[in-house]
């Protein structure tokens, strides 16, 4: 994240702010989201994306395949623009609870999740 001007990074958390705001209202509160099976991918694929922390850059093919079943996952709740979605990552980086939940896979999760995410909303959204 630190590859982006922080002008652009808060551009990012608003996005994240208006388009959550949005879809959570016009769903009933993500009523749609099996959060049950949410949770449990989310906890597959992180445990996939710890293991790669400490060896793989977050630009390989490897990870970015990765990314891309991260990026299927968030959209389950709604389709977030490119912004909205490194602005999920600041999110993880930014709020405690968020922190912890996915520094417990790995302590430098929450930052290399971020780059990862960075490079694929460049990449691809």
């Amino acid at each position: 994240m630190n590859q982006v001007s922080k002008k652009y990074l808060t551009e990012c958390k608003n996005s994240l702010d208006v388009e959550q705001t949005h879809s959570l209202s016009a769903t009933d509160n993500w009523a749609h989201v099996n959060r049950e099976l949410i949770h449990q991918d989310w906890d597959t694929l992180y445990k996939k994306i710890a293991k790669c922390v400490d060896k793989i850059a977050v630009d390989s093919t490897s990870v970015q395949r990765l990314m891309e079943e991260h990026f299927e996952i968030a959209c389950r709740f709604y389709t977030p623009s490119k912004e909205a979605y490194i602005g999920m990552g600041i999110f993880y980086k930014e709020n405690e609870d968020m922190k912890k939940f996915h520094n417990a896979y790995h302590s430098g999760m929450v930052d290399y999740l971020g780059d990862a995410m960075v490079h694929y909303a460049r990449k691809n959204l």
